[in-house]
């Protein structure tokens, strides 16, 4: 076993027994594994203490600010936060045990660390957004804070982020089913936080949107080179830029279906 570092693992959970216990194992250095789960009825929770984490309850507060509340129960001041379907590679993990020392060391804010995407049960290989995609996950939690965004939250920081090479991995949802269930979630959050901040209904851009979305993941980020997975990813990025402009062009012009969508998601456990 490696010494363990004065790191935490920190991972949000909820509902996610199929894939919690590979993200835990693939960090076997950090000192403190956390997770902050938000009402899972599934076994979760138990196979995460099982593998080594302490589980906290937190009522769902969007991806921002349920991030946020992670980074405040962690024992340790720099926190590793993966999904639960994301895990370490054994060169990232190899590549982390060599580097975090000197790193927490220094006054780095954050570490950039590069994701793979496994798509229909392989790796992508040319589309840009899947292929050593770069993202800020490794951080002192007194140098960097989450955005405060329902969804596609980002990490926020000054200074220089060093990064890193060797990538860790992303399972992209195990079905298409799942990957619609999602667009209908991350729609739903984004335009809620759309209508908070008052943004201004363009439907007369939707006609666009469609094309021009698919002709940059398809053509410019080079989906069409892997073929028709390729061809799905594009698709699925395309149909969800446009979903997400109808839909809140709807809770504009039918205010009710606002609380009439966050009900029925919340009976088929999409909403949290």
């Amino acid at each position: 076993m490696p010494m363990p570092l004065p790191l935490t693992l920190a991972v949000i959970t909820h509902n996610e027994a199929d894939v919690i216990a590979r993200c835990l194992d693939s960090v076997p250095f950090a000192a403190e594994k956390l997770v902050v789960d938000s009402g899972s009825d599934d076994t979760t929770c138990a196979i995460a203490r099982e593998h080594g984490a302490r589980v906290v309850h937190k009522d769902w507060l969007g991806f921002g600010a349920q991030r946020n509340f992670t980074s405040t129960q962690c024992l340790h001041d720099w926190i590793l936060m993966l999904d639960a379907d994301e895990w370490l590679s054994p060169e990232l993990a190899a590549e982390l045990e060599r580097e975090l020392p000197a790193l927490m060391e220094s006054d780095s804010p954050a570490v950039v660390l590069r994701r793979r995407t496994i798509y229909m049960g392989r790796p992508m290989r040319f589309y840009r957004p899947n292929v050593g995609e770069k993202l800020a996950r490794l951080y002192h939690r007194d140098r960097a804070r989450w955005s405060d965004t329902r969804v596609h939250e980002s990490l926020r920081y000054e200074g220089h982020a060093p990064i890193l090479k060797a990538p860790f991995n992303h399972a992209n949802n195990p079905t298409l089913v799942h990957k619609q269930l999602e667009v209908l979630r991350y729609a739903e959050l984004k335009c809620r936080d759309w209508h908070e901040r008052g943004k201004p209904v363009r439907m007369w851009q939707a006609p666009l949107v469609y094309a021009l979305a698919f002709f940059k993941d398809y053509v410019l980020r080079l989906a069409c080179l892997d073929g028709w997975r390729g061809l799905v990813m594009a698709q699925t990025a395309a149909s969800y830029a446009l979903y997400k402009r109808m839909r809140y062009y709807e809770m504009h012009a039918n205010p009710d279906s606002i609380m009439r969508a966050a009900d029925i998601l919340t009976r088929h456990h999409i909403d949290r």
